[in-house]
């Protein structure tokens, strides 16, 4: 038994008991057969509870489902620090404009709430890659600060094929869980591109891939990332399992 189902079921149910209740009350102001009225309005209710307790319930909340599955949780981030700014600003602001005659006194904290809320959210996620990445600088210097040296080690994340292929660090690194800088050596892009041009239909996918996800990550500035021509002894060799 699905969810929409059980809700349908509920709207009817309450929807013909609000209609045996308003057919009553309209059938004593006519001075018409107060259980006609009743009856009809309950059968009337039942049917609209039937039809539309989706379209004000669980549809509304898959629709929103959806749209937050879509947003990344740097977006959400950017526009929750937003929110949070601009309702400081309209409380501030909110003190002088209720002092204004009515009926400006009223209304115009409310107006003014919600402008600068609208204002801030849409201003924070436009420029959520400059505010993030300044968030991340902030707290990497932070770390570094209370741990030393010996928080990163100096180190930097070197990324082979696989990991590349995977596509998985891109996100990760949009979460800004990697303070150290991301490095790809060159002969790792070399052997990406060597995939990408491979006769094998699936390994030229995989190659392709690993490298669109190398063009994601150097199109971030807020993200530290770069390719090198350092050289690791042993990992000349590089492959992608399967």
């Amino acid at each position: 038994m699905s969810v929409e189902f059980i809700v349908r079921i509920i709207g009817m149910v309450a929807m013909a008991v609000g209609g045996i209740y308003l057919g009553a009350y309209l059938g004593d102001m006519a001075s018409g057969p107060r259980e006609l009225w009743a009856a009809v309005f309950a059968m009337v209710g039942a049917l609209m509870g039937l039809v539309v307790t989706p379209f004000l319930t669980t549809r509304p909340v898959r629709a929103i489902r959806r749209i937050v599955s879509g947003v990344s949780a740097q977006t959400m981030v950017s526009g929750l620090i937003g929110l949070i700014v601009g309702l400081i600003v309209a409380a501030l602001v909110s003190f002088p404009l209720s002092l204004l005659p009515a009926p400006f006194g009223s209304l115009l904290p409310f107006i003014g709430a919600l402008f600068f809320a609208y204002l801030s959210v849409t201003i924070f996620v436009l420029r959520q890659n400059d505010i993030m990445g300044l968030l991340r600088s902030r707290m990497s210097t932070t770390l570094i600060e209370d741990g030393g040296e010996g928080t990163t080690g100096g180190r930097s994340v070197l990324l082979d094929t696989s990991v590349i292929i995977d596509g998985r660090i891109a996100d990760v690194a949009h979460t800004g869980f990697i303070f150290a800088p991301m490095v790809v050596p060159s002969f790792v892009l070399a052997e990406l591109q060597h995939i990408a041009d491979s006769p094998d239909g699936l390994k030229r996918q995989r190659g392709r891939r690993g490298l669109d996800i190398l063009n994601r990550l150097q199109k971030e500035p807020s993200i530290p990332f770069r390719i090198s021509d350092l050289d690791v002894e042993g990992a000349r060799n590089v492959d992608v399992p399967g």
